[in-house]
C-alpha cells in the first residue's frame, strides 16, 4: 500500500474537514497516479469530493464504522480486517491510503511508500499525519525542487504557495495478510 497526502510544514492535512490547500498541479498528479488504481479512505472523506461522489476510472474502498453505511459506486469496509479480505482478492494494483487522519493513522504500518507534497507554509490545522522524518522506520528517497503554484481553496485572494513532491520508503511493513487478520474496527 502506498499513502498519498499534502501536508504543511507542521504535517496539518486539514481543517474542519476540508484540505488545507488545493494545487492544480498536484490535484492533476493525484488523478495521474492513481487512475486505475484502489483509493482506500474514510466517509468524512468522501464527503469532500465533488458532489460526494467516489472517484471514477478507480476502485473506492470507504471504511465506516455505520454497519447501514452503502455508497453507490464504492465498496464499503467496516474494519481493518474486512479491508484487508478485500484487498487480497483484487487483482494486482496499486493501493493508495488517502485519507483522513485516523485512517492514516491505522494504516500507516501497512504502507510500503509514502508520496507527501509539502507545502512551504503553516497553516491552522486541525487534522495531522505523522511526521514522517521524525520516524526511524521512515526514510527520504526521492525529493523533488519546490514548484509554486496557486492555492485554490476558498480564499478571499489568489495565494502562491511552494510546494515540493517527496517519496519516502517505510524500511518495514506490514502486510496484507496481517491486515486481513486485524482484530481493531476502524
Amino acid at each position: 500500500m502506498k499513502l498519498l497526502a499534502a501536508v504543511d510544514q507542521n504535517w496539518g492535512i486539514g481543517l474542519r474537514g476540508e484540505l488545507l490547500v488545493r494545487l492544480s498541479d498536484d490535484m492533476k498528479r493525484f488523478r495521474r497516479l492513481t487512475d486505475g488504481g484502489i483509493l482506500i479512505y474514510g466517509r468524512r472523506t468522501l464527503e469532500t469530493f465533488p458532489r460526494a461522489r467516489p472517484l471514477p476510472g478507480r476502485l473506492n474502498i470507504i471504511m465506516s464504522r455505520q454497519s447501514d453505511y452503502q455508497v453507490n459506486g464504492a465498496r464499503v469496509c467496516h474494519s481493518l480486517s474486512e479491508l484487508g479480505r478485500t484487498l487480497l482478492s483484487e487483482a494486482e494494483r496499486p493501493i493508495w491510503v488517502i485519507g483522513g487522519e485516523s485512517l492514516y493513522r491505522q494504516l500507516l504500518p501497512f504502507c510500503c511508500y509514502a508520496f507527501i507534497t509539502k507545502v512551504d507554509s503553516r497553516r491552522e490545522a486541525d487534522a495531522y499525519i505523522p511526521d514522517l522524518d521524525a520516524d526511524v522506520k521512515w526514510h527520504l528517497v526521492r525529493q523533488e525542487p519546490w514548484l509554486s503554484g496557486i492555492n485554490s481553496m476558498n480564499t478571499a485572494e489568489e495565494e502562491n504557495l511552494r510546494f515540493r513532491y517527496c517519496q519516502y520508503q517505510q524500511s518495514v511493513a506490514f502486510g496484507l495478510e496481517q491486515l486481513a487478520r486485524y482484530d481493531d474496527m476502524v
